[in-house]
């Protein structure tokens, strides 16, 4: 007998991940945040005791995160789109689609699209290029979105907040209503909560450096 892919995914969303047997039972009793927790501390995390690890400002810092090791890993795709969708959910936002500056926000705004129609609540992702593109349409917004629509800015890690507020800027430049920002991680160094709640948007954060300290 044939399933639907829904069928097939339901199991896995939002609370029942497929893993290999020692990750499973490592994770297995685990809520979604804590895995993620974990699984960034696997792939992701790295600390030293001196300031070693440069930012994006040019200053340094004793703590690493290269958060595309888990966004776009199986695991975390499924894990990420149940916690930004929850966090959506939480916060009573209707928003028709969720997107940021490429590449970051790309895997968490598919990864919560994914987990929305799932859960029978469809939210669409989209995309914004650093800069227009040079043929074509010369689109900057890839995705189904028009004016007027309400969005949510998503990125997967916020330090001095340059790209979220980027993403922000040219999502308000094509008439988009910025709804809110979701991170999935912000490193609370450089003011970036600050700089973007600046713009007018409130900044949620699934995680922060305290759940790695």
């Amino acid at each position: 007998m044939q399933t639907t892919l829904a069928q097939d995914t339901e199991s896995y969303v939002p609370r029942h991940i497929s893993t290999t047997h020692d990750t499973a039972c490592k994770r297995g009793s685990m809520n979604d945040k804590e895995k993620v927790i974990e699984l960034i501390k696997e792939r992701s995390f790295q600390k030293s005791d001196t300031a070693s690890f440069p930012l994006s400002s040019g200053k340094m810092s004793h703590y690493y995160f290269n958060m595309k090791k888990i966004t776009m890993a199986p695991e975390g795709q499924v894990l990420i789109g149940s916690l930004v969708f929850d966090k959506i959910q939480e916060l009573n936002l209707k928003p028709k689609a969720v997107g940021g500056l490429t590449m970051g926000a790309d895997p968490i705004a598919v990864a919560t699209a994914f987990t929305s129609f799932l859960r029978k609540n469809p939210i669409e992702a989209f995309v914004i290029r650093k800069k227009p593109k040079p043929h074509g349409l010369g689109l900057q917004i890839e995705g189904s979105v028009e004016k007027n629509d309400s969005v949510i800015i998503v990125d997967d890690v916020v330090t001095t907040g340059k790209s979220t507020i980027k993403a922000i800027k040219i999502a308000r430049e094509h008439e988009l209503e910025v709804l809110a920002a979701i991170v999935l991680l912000d490193r609370c160094e450089e003011n970036g909560k600050e700089n973007i709640e600046a713009q007018g948007v409130p900044l949620h954060a699934i995680l922060t450096i305290q759940d790695f300290l």
